[in-house]
């Protein structure tokens, strides 16, 4: 499935009106179903569509399910597959048999979109309960200069951002500053599920000797994704709401916001900084 689409356009100027030719980020739905159960009584069910860009779908999938609380690692996963050959928006997760999902435990309609995917959910409340992992400590410190480069490294990775600047983009790096993964996606939320479902697979989790960065803004949801993860550092170049910065100061989280050239906010977590 392609990632770009072609389209005709007419380009207006202070002279002119013009016909032109112009590249379009693809935005397609996907359905996310899932199989449970003992082998002798599987139980098929859809629980999410989210609008997202084709590719990474396994990732995907398999990010949205441990970032919403309902597997914890990846061999609670058996497969995932298209089941349809001629359909490529509909991924099925099939879960080990010992796996007991919890499908009650986020009071949610489970539809969301490219924009928001916290839209769904019935409450904020429900969300907290997600993240029920233990706190941690560390004394991770990361000089400021590393922090400085991490956009200029996304950026070079974004191929189809480059080509149709209509992607959001988030990417993994080490404390070094390397970059280790990075996905694009029309929505934010599914670009960081495609990230961590990658690190997931890789045998990775938790993420917490690793640096996040997005491409836009810091919200509640990204920033509640990232301490499932286990990751103790997000940068944003955006801003970061008071709901995303409340969450990183009650999990311990270094949270940075409009990181552009050399200057940035911290708004939690300042002592993991030094100079």
């Amino acid at each position: 499935m392609p990632l770009i689409s072609r389209t005709r356009i007419k380009k207006a100027n202070a002279s002119a009106i013009t016909d032109a030719d112009d590249l379009l980020a693809v935005e397609e739905p996907m359905e996310i179903r899932m199989l449970y159960g003992p082998q002798n009584d599987r139980v098929q069910k859809n629980i999410s569509v989210t609008m997202r860009t084709p590719g990474n779908d396994e990732e995907l999938a398999t990010g949205f399910l441990f970032t919403e609380g309902i597997i914890g690692a990846a061999t609670d996963v058996v497969s995932v597959i298209h089941p349809k050959a001629d359909n490529e928006n509909i991924v099925l997760v099939s879960l080990n048999e010992h796996v007991n999902p919890e499908m009650n435990k986020l009071e949610r309609n489970f539809y969301t979109t490219s924009s928001c995917g916290v839209c769904g959910k019935a409450s904020i409340e429900a969300v907290r309960i997600a993240c029920n992992i233990p706190e941690s400590f560390d004394t991770l410190r990361i000089p400021a200069s590393v922090i400085y480069g991490l956009p200029d490294l996304l950026r070079k990775q974004q191929e189809v951002f480059e080509t149709t600047g209509g992607l959001h983009a988030c990417a993994l790096f080490d404390t070094k500053g390397a970059l280790l993964f990075s996905r694009e996606d029309v929505g934010r939320h599914n670009a960081l599920d495609k990230l961590i479902g990658t690190a997931l697979n890789a045998g990775q989790l938790p993420l917490d000797k690793h640096i996040l960065l997005l491409s836009g803004r810091a919200s509640f949801e990204l920033v509640q994704k990232a301490v499932m993860a286990g990751i103790k550092i997000v940068a944003a170049v955006g801003a970061p709401s008071s709901l995303a910065n409340e969450m990183a100061e009650e999990w311990g989280m270094t949270l940075i916001g409009f990181l552009r050239g050399q200057r940035f906010n911290i708004y939690s977590g300042a002592e993991r900084i030094v100079i």
